[in-house]
């Protein structure tokens, strides 16, 4: 080994490897307790739930079937539902965001009139809200009912990625940077866009995470809001199919235990199904935003 490795390589003592192994096995049984439950569903959605349940199967599939997927996918409204979860997240997210960091943005500045009453006007909408009654009657004034629009504003902004972003803003943009760009002829909206904006993809990659996850996942505000079945996102069509794989003649299933045992098959492997086709598109987001996201929740953690 040349000399200069030999001088650079930090020498470490048994205590020091036996924590990193120690950490290492931490982090691995860690690790395991995250991925199993996602791989397990994975693998229950190809098995016959009478193996599921009893514990028989563990790692591989048991009763290998694609019953659950076929009556997901067997769905004509399936590709609708997708193009508007897709179209919700992708308007939501992106409202959200624009919203957010320029309202984060403006909220870090010290030259903000009134700052301090605008900031404290959005923290009480953090602890107190109408409610639902007089949240609906409004949507309903505004004509905003069975509407895209109205899915797409409910829930793009929150006070809390505000906040996330004014802090952002105000500890990692010193106000010197601001004063040199001005000094050669720089505004506000110039200096947002052309330095500051550049300067946060960190921050912004996490709001957009925060958001098209919300996004995706949102199935209240479409179940209170929705009645035409064209507009439905994902999950509400998915809970839909849910309902209808599960027996409506009682009487029908007492009588013919066969028939009792083939839908309740088909209630467990649809279950399954739905788990991978909602969470699985939105996973295969994360990696892509795996730098920026681990960058920016740790934004402020550091000093110095």
């Amino acid at each position: 080994m040349p000399m200069w490795k030999q001088k650079n390589k930090i020498q470490q003592n048994k205590k020091d490897i036996a924590f990193d192994i120690a950490t290492h096995l931490l982090l691995f049984l860690v690790l395991i307790v995250i991925v199993y439950p996602l791989y397990f569903v994975l693998v229950a959605s190809f098995s016959d739930p009478q193996y599921v349940n009893s514990g028989k199967m563990l790692f591989f599939p048991q009763g290998f079937t694609t019953m659950g997927y076929e009556r997901v996918f067997s769905d004509e409204r399936l590709l609708t539902s997708y193009m508007n979860t897709i179209l919700y997240t992708l308007g939501g997210t992106g409202l959200g965001v624009f919203c957010s960091v320029l309202s984060g943005y403006a909220l870090s500045r010290k030259d903000l009139p009134f700052r301090g009453v605008i900031m404290a006007m959005l923290i009480v909408t953090m602890y107190f809200s109408g409610g639902l009654i007089p949240t609906y009657l409004l949507v309903g004034n505004l004509h905003l009912l069975n509407t895209r629009a109205i899915i797409i504003l409910l829930g793009s902004i929150s006070v809390y990625n505000i906040i996330l972003i004014r802090s952002f803003f105000t500890t990692m943009m010193p106000e010197s940077l601001y004063e040199a760009a001005q000094l050669d002829g720089c505004g506000n909206t110039r200096f947002f866009f052309a330095i500051a904006l550049p300067l946060s993809k960190a921050i912004v990659a996490v709001i957009a995470l925060y958001i098209a996850v919300n996004s995706w996942n949102s199935y209240f505000n479409p179940m209170i809001y929705l009645t035409d079945v064209n507009k439905y996102p994902l999950p509400i069509l998915l809970r839909e199919i849910l309902i209808t794989a599960k027996p409506s003649d009682t009487n029908a299933i007492v009588d013919d235990p066969a028939a009792a045992a083939k839908a309740a098959t088909l209630v467990e492997v649809v279950k399954y199904g739905i788990i991978v086709v909602t969470t699985l598109p939105i996973l295969c987001v994360y990696p892509f935003l795996q730098k920026y996201f681990v960058k920016g929740v740790m934004i402020g953690s550091i000093k110095g």
